[in-house]
């Protein structure tokens, strides 16, 4: 018998692997679902780990949000963590299988949204400010001022050409949210949101 036809059954005896037999799962499915298929091509390698520049200031790890989507893991919904990807697309240039991460990051947080898991704050900006003004970041109203200030004084007027000098066409806007199924999807998240806090509050009562 060759040598190392032994020392592998040797090795075998006293090695124990976690075999992930199947990458099947609720969430797996869901990326299946958009075409990101590719990331059942995942090696865990760690490339997208080691490179990611937030990684290196906070807790968030790009492999492991990855293997517990394909796990089924779906506590990984409620992690904050996955909410830390700046969305720089570095992972996906290092990947050497070439696997679009950044891309799966961000079906993640669709993912949890859907499921009323997103934070307050990113709900307050979505549900509030951006449906009602059409901006992420609005520049009328006194306490916006900074921004129009801002870029006055990079010679640009203190409105940019959107709803802000048209804000008729805000309406417009909130047709278009509510067509493409984004206002369902808010007043879905307010629903979950308010039977978490509810589950919560009888939890502590309990």
């Amino acid at each position: 018998m060759r040598f190392d036809l032994i020392m592998s059954d040797n090795v075998e005896k006293y090695i124990k692997r976690k075999v992930y037999k199947s990458t099947s799962s609720r969430i797996a499915q869901k990326f299946v679902d958009a075409g990101l298929e590719k990331i059942r091509a995942c090696i865990n390698c760690g490339t997208c780990t080691g490179g990611c520049p937030s990684g290196r200031r906070t807790a968030y790890r790009t492999r492991s949000a990855i293997r517990r989507a394909l796990t089924g893991d779906e506590s990984v919904l409620k992690d904050i963590d996955i909410w830390l990807c700046s969305t720089c697309y570095y992972c996906y240039e290092r990947c050497p299988r070439n696997i679009p991460v950044t891309d799966m990051i961000i079906k993640l947080r669709n993912i949890a949204v859907e499921e009323g898991h997103i934070l307050d704050s990113h709900f307050v900006l979505a549900n509030k400010i951006f449906y009602e003004t059409g901006h992420g970041v609005p520049a009328t109203g006194d306490n916006n001022k900074q921004w129009r200030d801002l870029r006055e004084s990079i010679g640009l007027p203190p409105l940019p050409p959107t709803v802000h000098m048209h804000p008729e066409a805000v309406k417009e806007c909130q047709e278009l949210m509510k067509s493409v199924g984004f206002r369902d999807l808010m007043d879905n998240v307010e629903r979950k949101k308010l039977q978490q806090k509810e589950e919560a509050e009888k939890n502590k009562e309990g």
